[in-house]
């Protein structure tokens, strides 16, 4: 008999630690290779590690909710194998306890004095965890005591991770907005004359059915991180939306032509969004100062092109997977890529990595049968792409006989895109930019 150390596998490069959800199988379990073993989440996808090898699972080194660092030994598994070698599995009395942190949170000078004293009295008072049945991880404990965030405030956090657990995001995100929220109340102290009033702040009150029949349904993980994003990009960026109508007559009858022999040949289906993401990609190479991020005043400018494309999941929530290096990829390259994220994508399979470094979104909203849409910008980029539904219509084209009116396949394309940093003539060129490499599709095109 062996012991085998199962550690946290690697996710992805910029992936450095998930949390336990939970354990599929529990000490004395035996288990087969590549059986699931734990299930793990990261900030934005859910996955589960399975076993490299047969046995029987001997022992477990952390709990469910704990946070885990890549690399870090989980579990002890009792193999068959002939090379033994000496694992040191430490006891639950030797696993130290972070003490806890007094944390002081400055008041700022707009509160009358009389509350001002009580609330400080109240956020000197040290964190003591075990008043709460809340689950805290080190480091977000360690984060609230850095940033001064008190033990109500940190209470008050809606936690996005399993079973309500707050995250390092969440923390993150709450003092984004909270300083967001003290820039803005500073502002109106200065430009006004009227005495400052102390605001105090009430807990939620339970959420209940006026009618009695009214379904009262909790966000799921998921859901609670698209609105806390959703919300963040609203607050960061100043969106505005620029529309191009674009014929694309010729990549429709093109794909009707090679569509059969493709599935016959590679035996997938071939639909409209390899060919978007091709155009992006092009497009992006032709005006790379859309392919951005902001970092204060600091504008980042971005060497791959990494496209991320809305999937929508059987639950109704939305994920983004990124085709990573879109413009060093063939058409043919890019369909596989993205039949095989899209597949993964619906089955919940998608690796951590995979929906991470995208540098510009493509969204298409045609699917639902929308003709045209204003996308959130999905931070920390600077543009996202919305493709509207492909209808026939009727349209004035000119010939060399003159002008004529013929049913042509026609779809509205929008760009959102953050007004700090691109303009409109840089926003309106790209979306036309875009619509022009669809409209010149070749159809005689072999792939």
């Amino acid at each position: 008999m062996a012991l085998y150390e199962l550690v946290l596998p690697k996710m992805g490069e910029s992936v450095a630690e998930a949390t336990i959800i939970k354990w599929v199988k529990q000490a004395g379990d035996l288990i087969e290779i590549d059986e699931s073993i734990l299930e793990i989440a990261t900030d934005k996808v859910d996955s589960e590690v399975p076993s490299p090898v047969a046995g029987k699972l001997l022992k477990v080194l952390y709990k469910e909710d704990d946070v885990v660092q890549v690399g870090a030994v989980i579990a002890v598994i009792e193999t068959d194998l002939d090379d033994q070698f000496e694992i040191y599995i430490p006891e639950p009395n030797e696993i130290t306890v972070e003490k806890t942190i007094p944390v002081e949170v400055p008041i700022e000078n707009l509160y009358i004095q009389e509350v001002k004293n009580e609330i400080i009295q109240e956020k000197n008072k040290p964190v003591n965890f075990s008043t709460t049945d809340r689950f805290y991880s080190p480091l977000v404990k360690s984060m609230a005591a850095e940033e001064e965030i008190s033990f109500s405030e940190l209470n008050s956090i809606i936690g996005t991770g399993s079973e309500g657990r707050v995250t390092k995001q969440d923390i993150l995100d709450y003092i984004k907005i909270n300083k967001t929220q003290e820039n803005d109340t500073l502002q109106v102290q200065k430009s006004s004359s009227e005495p400052a009033e102390a605001i105090e702040s009430m807990p939620s009150a339970p959420v209940t059915s006026v009618s009695g029949a009214d379904e009262i349904i909790e966000m799921d993980r998921m859901r609670r991180l698209i609105a806390d994003h959703m919300l963040m990009s609203k607050q960061t960026s100043a969106h505005v939306t620029s529309f191009v109508e674009a014929d694309v007559t010729n990549m429709v009858k093109w794909r009707e032509r090679v569509k059969s022999n493709f599935e016959k040949r590679e035996g997938e289906k071939i639909t409209f969004t390899p060919i978007f993401i091709e155009a992006v990609a092009k497009a992006i190479k032709d005006l790379p100062m859309i392919n951005i991020s902001v970092n204060g005043t600091h504008i980042i400018k971005k060497q791959d092109i990494n496209i991320g494309m809305a999937a929508s999941l059987p639950s109704g929530n939305l994920i983004v997977p990124v085709i990573k290096n879109a413009d060093q990829l063939n058409l043919l390259g890019i369909i596989k890529s993205v039949n095989d994220l899209a597949t993964r994508a619906r089955q919940s399979k998608l690796k951590p990595d995979e929906t991470q470094g995208g540098t510009f979104t493509m969204t298409n909203l045609g699917t639902f049968g929308n003709i045209m849409g204003t996308p959130i910008i999905n931070q920390p980029q600077v543009a996202i792409l919305a493709i509207g539904i492909i209808k026939k219509k009727p349209a004035v084209i000119e010939t060399e006989y003159g002008d004529v009116i013929a049913i042509r396949h026609m779809m509205f394309l929008s760009l959102s895109y953050d007004h700090r940093v691109v303009d409109g003539s840089l926003g309106g060129s790209f979306v036309r930019k875009v619509a022009d490499y669809l409209e010149a599709w070749d159809t005689n095109r072999e792939i």
